[in-house]
């Protein structure tokens, strides 16, 4: 990933700006966005989204970070592929996509799901190895070999 410094020094890093009428550019995001959509949540949403976090970059270091349909979101190759959002009484992990959940059925059979979320407590971070897996579904699915 290619940082470089922006406004007081913050770090931004490029990504795709989807404009209207199609057009995309490059833009640059400031990785800050998510630490400030995580600073204005109150405790636990925001400890156990950012440990989410943290085990998003974890399992795709190259991903870029930002702010996709206003909720954090982690980008490889200008790729959504994974996200994450707080709501009143749960918060939700982003697949963007809506095959990922139906190919892992058994794994996420015990949270309720939507075709879009999967929607875990407040104060209950998701596991590790699910999240992997969620994010190699989807990487598959991103990036289809050959």
């Amino acid at each position: 990933m290619h940082l470089r410094t922006g406004v007081r020094g913050q770090e931004q890093i490029p990504s795709l700006l989807t404009l209207s009428g199609g057009v995309t550019r490059i833009g640059c995001v400031s990785s800050n966005e998510i630490d400030q959509y995580l600073a204005d949540l109150e405790e636990p949403k925001r400890s156990t989204l950012q440990r989410l976090r943290l085990t998003i970059l974890e399992v795709i270091p190259e991903a870029e970070e930002g702010i996709s349909y206003q909720v954090p979101a982690f980008r490889v190759d200008g790729k959504v592929i994974a996200g994450f959002a707080a709501f009143k009484n749960h918060l939700s992990y982003l697949p963007h996509s809506g095959s990922v959940f139906p190919l892992l059925r058994d794994e996420v059979a015990s949270y309720k799901t939507s075709k879009g979320a999967l929607q875990f407590p407040v104060d209950s971070p998701l596991p590790k190895p699910l999240v992997e897996r969620l994010i190699k579904v989807r990487l598959a699915q991103a990036f289809p070999e050959g």
